[in-house]
C-alpha cells in the first residue's frame, strides 16, 4: 500500500523586543551566563503580576499581516498548565481560542520551479520556558529564557513532503526577518520548530494518527526528522504494527526519533483565560498603521528586482533573500546607477570579503555609497575593473573614497591616446614573433601583446582602446 505523508509545522521565533514578555528583564540572552536576566516575574515567584508587552504585541502582529493572516479586534491570553523543570510557574501564558491572528497563507517554490500555498492556521503569542541542560551528574536549568516573548506560527496540515517542510520553514523565516519582528537566528535559539508528522494511505481523506517532534533547532534536524519519521512510520503500518499518537525527540548523533511520551490534548492542558492580564483590544486604525511599516517582502522583490533592473533570477533571489543585503544593494545602486554591475560587485567581491572575515552585510566595513562610486568609476571608463579589483580591499577595510584612492596613486585610465599608441609601438617593436604569429591568424599573440602594455601602463590604459590600438599599428 503507498502511503501520503501530513505534515504540519509549529514555528516558534523569538519576538526581537528588548525587554521579555512580561516583565522588564533584557531580552537579548545570547551567551549571557545562566540565570543573569532574570527576576521574581519571570521565575514565577508567587503574588507577582505580569504586565504585558506592547511591543511583542504589535510586532506579532506585523509578523501575522505578512503571513496574510486577519486579526480580530478582540484576543486573549491563556493559561496553558503544564509541570517541567524549566516552567517555574507551573504554566505558560499562551493564547487558546482566541489567537491574536489567524488564517494566512503563504507561497513556498520547490526545486523543480513549482509553487505551492502553505495555510497557516494562526499565529499567537506566548512566552518562553527556561533551558535545561543535561549532565552526567544531573539536569541544570537557566532561566534567561524564561519569559522570552514568542511567536508561534502553526501550519495547516498542507505539507506533504520533507522538501515542502524545509521551503516552508525557511520561508517564515524570511519573512519574519523582512518584517524585523524576529532575528529567528537558530544558532541563537531565536527559532526552533515542532513538527507533526501522519501517514494515510493515498486516496483517504482522513488524516492517520500523528506523532510530534518537539524542539528541532536547525533546518538539517527538521529535513532528517521529517524523513526519518516518514520512513519509521511506513515501515511500522507495513509490517501491521499502529502509530501511537505521541511526543518524539531528535537524536542528532544517532539521527533517529525516539519516544518521549505519550502526547498530550488540549484537556490536558486545563486552558483557562489568564486573570492576571486583561483582554488584548485592537482598532482596525492600529492594525491599518501596522500594515503601512510591512516593507516590500523577498518574493515580490525578486520579481521586481528580474523585471525592472533585468538581474538574472539567480542575482535577483540571492539580493532580496537577506532585508539587509537587498538595502545595501538598492543603495549602492542609488549611487552607481548599474543594475547588473552593481549586484555581481556585491555577491561577488563583496560577500567574497564578508564570508572570509565571518561578517554579515550588516557587519561590512565599506559603506553601499563608496561600493557605488566604485562601479560608477568602472562604467565610465575612470578606472578598468583589474584596478578597481586591485584596490578593493585597501577601500573595503578603510571605508574609502574610491575615487580619492584612485587619485593618489594615480591609478586613472589613461586618457593620452598619443601616449598609449607610443607605449604600444614600443611592444610591437620589441616582440616581432609575437606580431609574425597575430598576422599569421594566431589570435593568442594579441592577448600577450595587450598583457605587455597593459603591465608596461600598471593597469591604467583601457584594455579595449589597447586592443584597437594594437590592431592598428599591425595591419
Amino acid at each position: 500500500m503507498e502511503y501520503e505523508p501530513v505534515i504540519g509545522l509549529e514555528i516558534h521565533c523569538r519576538i526581537n523586543t528588548k525587554t521579555k514578555m512580561f516583565c522588564r528583564c533584557d531580552n537579548i540572552i545570547f551567551n549571557a551566563k545562566p540565570n543573569t536576566h532574570v527576576c521574581p516575574i519571570c521565575m514565577g515567584f508567587p503574588g507577582m503580576l505580569p504586565l504585558i508587552n506592547e511591543e511583542a504585541i504589535k510586532k506579532a502582529i506585523k509578523g501575522a499581516l505578512a503571513l496574510g493572516c486577519s486579526i480580530p479586534e478582540f484576543s486573549k491570553m491563556d493559561r496553558k498548565s503544564y509541570f517541567y523543570p524549566d516552567l517555574p510557574k507551573g504554566y505558560q501564558i499562551s493564547q487558546f481560542d482566541l489567537p491574536v491572528s489567524e488564517k494566512g497563507s503563504i507561497t513556498i517554490t520547490l526545486s523543480n520551479g513549482s509553487t505551492k500555498v502553505i495555510g497557516v492556521t494562526r499565529l499567537h503569542i506566548e512566552d518562553d520556558a527556561g533551558k535545561l541542560t543535561h549532565t552526567a551528574a544531573g539536569s541544570l536549568v537557566d532561566f534567561n529564557r524564561s519569559g522570552t516573548p514568542l511567536m508561534e506560527i502553526v501550519s495547516e496540515p498542507d505539507i506533504r513532503s520533507m522538501e515542502e517542510a524545509s521551503a516552508y520553514a525557511r520561508q517564515i523565516q524570511k519573512v519574519m526577518r523582512y518584517v524585523d519582528v524576529s532575528d529567528a537566528d537558530m544558532e541563537k535559539g531565536q527559532m526552533r520548530f515542532d513538527l507533526n508528522i501522519s501517514l494515510r494511505p493515498k486516496g483517504q481523506k482522513e488524516f492517520g494518527v500523528k506523532a510530534e517532534m518537539k524542539n528541532l533547532n536547525s533546518f538539517r534536524s527538521l529535513e532528517k526528522a521529517t524523513e526519518y519519521e516518514i520512513k519509521r512510520q511506513t515501515e511500522l503500518l507495513e509490517s501491521g504494527g499502529e502509530v501511537i499518537q505521541e511526543t518524539r525527540g531528535w537524536d542528532d548523533e544517532k539521527e533517529i526519533t525516539v519516544s518521549q511520551r505519550t502526547k498530550e490534548g488540549a484537556a490536558d492542558y486545563r486552558y483557562f483565560p489568564e486573570p492576571d492580564i486583561p483582554p488584548i483590544m485592537v482598532t482596525k486604525e492600529m492594525i491599518e498603521e501596522l500594515r503601512k511599516e510591512i516593507p516590500e517582502l523577498a518574493d515580490a522583490k525578486a520579481n521586481r528586482y528580474q523585471s525592472e533592473l533585468n538581474l538574472t533570477p539567480e542575482y535577483a533571489d540571492q539580493l532580496a533573500a537577506n532585508s539587509a543585503l537587498a538595502k545595501y544593494y538598492e543603495k549602492a545602486l542609488s549611487v552607481s546607477n548599474e543594475p547588473k554591475k552593481t549586484a555581481n560587485w556585491v555577491l561577488s567581491e563583496l560577500m567574497g570579503i564578508l564570508k572570509s572575515q565571518s561578517l554579515s552585510i550588516s557587519e561590512s566595513k565599506l559603506s553601499a555609497e563608496n561600493l557605488g562610486i566604485l562601479v560608477k568609476l568602472i562604467e565610465s571608463g575612470d578606472i578598468t575593473g583589474k584596478i578597481a579589483k586591485d584596490i578593493f580591499e585597501e577601500v573595503y577595510e578603510g571605508n574609502l573614497n574610491p575615487e580619492t584612492v584612485i587619485e593618489e596613486k594615480g591609478l586613472k585610465v589613461m586618457s593620452d591616446t598619443g601616449e598609449l599608441e607610443t607605449i604600444c609601438q614600443g611592444v610591437i617593436d620589441r616582440n616581432a614573433k609575437m606580431v609574425e604569429d597575430f598576422k599569421g591568424g594566431k589570435d593568442r599573440a594579441l592577448g600577450a601583446l595587450v598583457g605587455q602594455v597593459m603591465g608596461a601602463t600598471k593597469g591604467t590604459a583601457n584594455p579595449k582602446s589597447v586592443n584597437e590600438i594594437l590592431r592598428s599599428l599591425m595591419s
